[in-house]
Parts: C-alpha cells; sequence; structure tokens
C-alpha cells in the first residue's frame, strides 16, 4: 500500500474545504463564525462523537490496555508541553491544549482503518474515546481559562461522549431511525469546521506560521517519543503499539481552532498550528507508519 497516497487521500479534502472558506471571505462573502461555532459545537460534534462511539465494537481486555497507555500518553503530553510552553513564555490558554490533543477522529480513525484494518480501527477509536473524554473536560477548562472543572460536564460534547462511552461498553444502541438521524446530523460536523478554518487562515497573521511551524515539529517528535516509549513499558500487542504512536502524532485537530472562538482564545494562532501541522502530517505520518508495517 502507498502510505503516502492514503494519507494524502485523507487530508486533501481538509484543503479543499479549507480553500472554500478561505476564498468566501476572500470574496467578500459574510460569515458569522459564532453562529457556525454553536452550530457545530452544540449539534453536528456531540452526534459525530456519541455514534462513532457507539457503533464500536471494542474487546474489554485490548480497551482496558490501551485505555491506559491513551491515559499515560495524554498525561505525559500534558507535563512535556506544560513545560515547553513555560520555557517559550506561550499563552496556557492558548496553546497548551492544541498542542496536546491531535486530530484523532476525521484523521486518525481513517488512517488506522486502511493501514491495519479492523483491528487497527478498532484500538484507534479507543485511544479517540479517550482523547475526547479528556479534551472536552480537561482541554475545555484550560481553553476557558480555569473555572470550575465540574461546568464542563454541561457541554454537548462531554454529555455526548460519556453517553457513548457508555452506550459502547453496555453494547446498547439507539432504534435504527434515531441512528441514522444521529449520523446525519454528525455528518455536519467536519465540513463546517474545515469551512470556518478556511475563513481563520484568510485571517492569520504571516507571523504565525514560523511559530506554528517549531511548535508543530516539535509536535510531532515528542508525540512520537512518548508514544514509543508507552507502548513499550504497557507492553502492548504490534497493531495496538503502532495505533497508539499514530494517534499521538496526529496534528493539532480543528475543534482546537472552534473552542479558542467559542471561549475567547487566541484562534488564530491556532488556526495556524492546524494548517501547518496537518501539511507537515503528509510526510509525517507515512514516516511513522513505516516503522510498523
Amino acid at each position: 500500500m502507498n502510505l503516502a497516497l492514503t494519507v494524502l487521500e485523507i487530508v486533501a479534502p481538509v484543503f479543499i474545504l479549507g480553500a472554500i472558506g478561505f476564498a468566501w471571505v476572500r470574496l467578500g462573502q459574510e460569515y458569522r463564525i459564532e453562529f457556525v461555532t454553536r452550530l457545530a459545537m452544540t449539534l453536528g460534534v456531540p452526534a459525530l462523537i456519541f455514534t462513532a462511539l457507539m457503533n464500536t465494537e471494542i474487546d474489554p481486555g485490548a480497551l482496558t490496555a490501551i485505555s491506559l497507555a491513551a491515559v499515560a500518553g495524554y498525561a505525559a503530553l500534558t507535563v512535556t508541553f506544560f513545560l515547553i510552553a513555560r520555557l517559550a513564555k506561550l499563552d496556557i490558554r492558548t496553546f497548551l491544549a492544541p498542542l496536546i490533543f491531535g486530530n484523532t477522529g476525521n484523521l486518525g480513525l481513517p488512517l488506522a482503518l486502511f493501514a491495519f484494518g479492523e483491528t487497527g480501527l478498532g484500538y484507534a477509536v479507543v485511544v479517540f474515546a479517550v482523547m475526547a473524554i479528556l479534551s472536552f473536560t480537561f482541554g475545555i477548562w484550560l481553553v476557558s481559562g480555569g473555572g470550575n472543572p465540574v461546568g464542563v460536564l454541561k457541554e454537548p460534547m462531554v454529555l455526548a461522549t460519556l453517553l457513548g462511552a457508555l452506550f459502547l461498553v453496555m453494547g446498547w444502541k439507539t432504534p435504527t431511525f434515531l441512528t441514522n438521524a444521529l449520523e446525519l446530523v454528525g455528518q455536519l460536523a467536519i465540513p463546517l469546521m474545515l469551512i470556518t478554518l478556511g475563513v481563520a487562515v484568510a485571517r492569520l497573521r504571516p507571523s504565525g506560521l514560523v511559530r506554528a511551524t517549531i511548535l508543530s515539529a516539535l509536535k510531532i517528535a515528542v508525540s512520537v517519543a512518548l508514544g514509543l516509549l508507552l507502548g513499550y513499558a504497557f507492553g502492548l500487542e504490534p497493531t495496538a503499539f503502532a495505533v497508539l504512536v499514530v494517534q499521538l502524532a496526529t496534528p493539532v485537530a480543528v475543534t482546537s481552532y472552534l473552542l479558542a472562538v467559542k471561549y475567547g482564545a487566541d484562534a488564530e494562532p491556532v488556526a495556524g498550528l492546524v494548517v501547518v501541522s496537518t501539511l507537515l502530517s503528509v510526510v509525517a505520518l507515512p514516516a511513522i507508519l513505516a516503522l510498523f508495517v
């Protein structure tokens, strides 16, 4: 399998939809980011998370092993990038969450399926679930600038993640008509996020791209190193090992930009991180996969 082509096929829609948003703004059209963000974050993304978790079948033993490894991975990333941000005097609200949490959903899941088949996809969904819970609890707490972390439990994305995890563990399914409706709503999320990203790119300050390149390269290097270390430490079987490393090394998620907009953090540098890290992933992810296949 040509892994470079596989990654390109997955990443290409990101640039196409982002280009639509970019062109829309450059042509002088109106784009209300606040409304679109609210629509995506309260309807589209929660539906996407819930249906992805509910429809996944995971072996309990594999779930436990890779879940613990994923939690340890994100904890290690948190400590490492917190220290880096402090040393570099970066704003914690703006930069820490995007550097910790990658695009394990709309990039990591398809890549795991193409590279490692259904087994790889199953492991990737576990890491995605762990990331989603941490991102929409601890991550939102970081971006919102503090406050009571219990308050984030009111977020639709957090509720959807917890409910989806419950359905996954219990083996429950919603009625077919409801599942179909939720999947349709979930399909709103990715196009809206990517088009909104294009709008942000159109408003980027050029100076932010140099910093974004350095941080994106650092994110890949640190994530791969920690993924390899934890894979050995937890004794993961080869496919789970590979998926853990790849998922931790995925680029900055578009969701990070939407959260920055929603909670008043500096969204433009986050958009730069999303764009640059996604571009770098076209080269980095095939190289990472070459270690395992």
